[in-house]
């Protein structure tokens, strides 16, 4: 079972940090479940009798007692722990009045709205940062709160298909193909995340909050990375190229006798060793061969040229022959096999949390990447079922601004 509960555990990096979360679907729901993994308290407001989208996305949901599913889908529980559920309709006049109540109390504000919705509901940034001078918020939309696509609705496809990564992924001669999670929202939700910190840090030296404007295609557009850079420095458009390296080979997926291998050799001194090792020796002697920027330009001659060499052993004889020397290279793992390998069992990767509302009275999470030494992740609050927390923080919330006086410490 997770650490969830244990006595001695330290507070997160960001307890005391409040975070009222508008947002639904992925790339806002990450970010805030990472700032909730790190201790920061964090209200999740969903619309009465819907609630986020993803509840609904499904199957798989988890399964009660009876073997029935619940209302909760697995894609909803995968980002959505260490919060607190509570129902408001922000387009009422009493559920507005209550929200605002909570943001004079918090940090930070995360939305997903589409551009101009909360602006129409009296909730934009220039309306509460009057209520709340130093609230951080953050928006996250599909195309920012400027230029000439910030009205469109985004989703991560659209942004993987407009951002490039689809013309770069894919087998050479196939269609245009979008990485297989939705990682145009998640790396969305980690951008975020970074400018949520830089603003707290920010507003703790000038007690000013402000404005952060994330979109996912400008985070899509970013992590075209060095492909981007090749095409600014040569003027040529980077192609598809299955699981080949556009700067480095041999770096990719190899056929061995009774599967696959990937193989990523950085630089020439491996490159001799990965020959010897395979039985190569002549490509490593071949002038066309011998330097990463020789392999590069003579790709094609080389990898065909390497495969026989590759499927004259077995995936577990390569790894324990290439890794003996060096070698960078792994299997490629299927989900179960990676839930099954020792190395991520390890490092906390795959977690249990008590659950209710499954009948196994647990639901299995992933866990947080992030280890921090003195203050770490903490797995506190199980994904929460819709309004589950209302009464407790409406009623705390109604109580707090009765108090004559009051004031958030800073």
């Amino acid at each position: 079972m997770s650490e969830n509960g244990e006595k001695g555990v330290q507070p997160g990096a960001l307890a005391g940090i409040r975070i009222i979360d508008l947002s639904r679907i992925l790339a806002g729901p990450t970010c805030t479940q990472i700032l909730g993994d790190l201790g920061a308290d964090v209200i999740k407001i969903e619309k009465p009798g819907a609630g986020d989208d993803t509840r609904r996305w499904g199957p798989p949901f988890v399964t009660a007692e009876d073997g029935t599913p619940t209302t909760e889908s697995a894609y909803y529980i995968a980002a959505n722990r260490n919060k607190r559920s509570v129902c408001l309709d922000i387009a009422g006049e009493e559920g507005r009045r209550q929200l605002l109540e909570l943001v004079a109390d918090s940090d930070v504000l995360v939305e997903n709205f589409k551009h101009g919705t909360t602006a129409r509901y009296g909730l934009a940034y220039e309306d509460l940062a009057e209520v709340n001078p130093r609230l951080v918020y953050c928006s996250i939309t599909g195309f920012g709160q400027t230029g000439p696509y910030a009205a469109r609705p985004g989703y991560d496809l659209l942004a993987q298909a407009m951002g490039g990564i689809m013309s770069l992924t894919g087998e050479v001669d196939g269609l245009p193909m979008k990485v297989g999670v939705g990682i145009a929202d998640v790396t969305t939700g980690l951008y975020a995340t970074i400018g949520i910190l830089a603003a707290l840090r920010h507003c703790n030296e000038t007690g000013r909050g402000q404005h952060i404007d994330v979109a996912l295609m400008d985070t899509q557009v970013s992590w075209l990375i060095n492909e981007a850079t090749n095409y600014f420095v040569s003027g040529r458009r980077p192609v598809r190229r299955g699981n080949d390296h556009p700067n480095i080979v041999p770096y990719g997926v190899y056929p061995t006798s009774d599967g696959y291998i990937a193989v990523a050799v950085g630089n020439d001194s491996q490159f001799a060793r990965f020959a010897q090792v395979v039985g190569a020796e002549d490509l490593a002697a071949d002038p066309q061969f011998a330097t990463n920027a020789g392999r590069v330009e003579n790709r094609e001659a080389f990898e065909e040229r390497l495969r026989p060499y590759m499927t004259a052993a077995t995936t577990s004889e390569w790894l324990g022959r290439l890794e003996a020397v060096g070698i960078p290279c792994g299997p490629v793992n299927d989900v179960e096999e990676v839930f099954s390998d020792p190395h991520v069992l390890h490092r906390g990767m795959k977690i249990e949390m008590p659950y209710e509302h499954s009948g196994a009275g647990y639901v299995t999470l992933l866990g947080s990447p992030l280890k921090l030494s003195d203050s770490p992740v903490t797995y506190r609050l199980p994904p929460p079922v819709l309004g589950e927390h209302s009464e407790d923080v409406l009623g705390a919330s109604a109580a707090m601004s009765t108090l004559p006086g009051k004031e958030r410490a800073s």
